[in-house]
């Protein structure tokens, strides 16, 4: 699924980093990136968008008056190099609030919340095994090399753990990219994964048979450690297939 977006920022450094963001990111179409608030008005009476990056700090009207006179508001990321108007960016219910100098990494994670926000708004999707009950999105973006590479969580089997690395496994392919597992469990939803091991997470349901010690993925064994094995149990035991495992 994709998602149009409006930049609003009268710093042509900035409005041109956010460009660079967007294309960066596969599922995002940019409609336009506006200097002027007035003129992303029109843009957004002509051509409503499901996402604006809004600066706060802005001539002839600031970003919160713009946001205030809006009668139909796509979800808002507000972009500021001051953090004094973040309590009023929330009274008005934006999807977020980052500070400049906005990373990469930072950017993406307020990507995810708005996508999250706007797959819930829509409704369900006919095909569940693309979207998660819960509303989650659906994939995740990792970096591969010098891409971006989206990654559906369907099809995920396994993760293991490469000491500063992480390798995922689909149905498919392999893909390793250079963080953590820890920071890489926090964007998975609890109730499809599950960490089995220190250097393992699996897919629940990738999962075809379970062990006392081990997983069985296809032909693939990975080990259940004893740190682990209580949450395990009890993530099994809430998807009804019994604790005799």
């Amino acid at each position: 699924m994709s998602y149009t977006c409006l930049i609003v920022e009268d710093e042509p450094l900035a409005r041109s980093l956010m460009e660079q963001y967007v294309q960066k990111v596969p599922d995002l179409r940019l409609v336009q990136a506006c200097a002027s608030p007035l003129v992303a008005i029109e843009v957004l009476r002509q051509t409503p968008v499901d996402m604006l990056f809004l600066d706060i700090n802005m001539p002839e009207i600031t970003g919160i008056t713009l946001l205030k006179i809006l009668q139909k508001k796509p979800l808002v990321v507000l972009t500021t190099a001051y953090s004094d108007y973040a309590l009023e960016g929330y009274e008005l219910d934006v999807a977020d609030y980052l500070l400049k100098p906005i990373t990469f990494e930072r950017f993406l994670k307020a990507i995810e919340k708005v996508t999250q926000r706007l797959s819930s708004s829509r409704g369900p999707a006919p095909d569940k095994s693309t979207k998660p009950e819960n509303g989650a999105s659906a994939f995740i973006f990792v970096k591969d090399g010098t891409k971006l590479v989206k990654v559906r969580l369907s099809d995920i089997r396994y993760i293991e753990g490469l000491k500063d690395y992480v390798g995922i496994y689909t149905k498919e392919k392999k893909i390793v990219t250079l963080q953590t597992l820890k920071a890489l469990e926090t964007q998975l939803p609890e109730e499809q994964f599950i960490r089995i091991h220190n250097s393992y997470i699996v897919a629940f349901d990738a999962i075809d048979a379970i062990d006392k010690e081990k997983v069985q993925i296809g032909s693939i064994f990975l080990p259940i450690s004893d740190t682990y094995r209580k949450s395990f149990k009890e993530f099994i035991d809430r998807h009804h297939l019994g604790s005799s495992y």
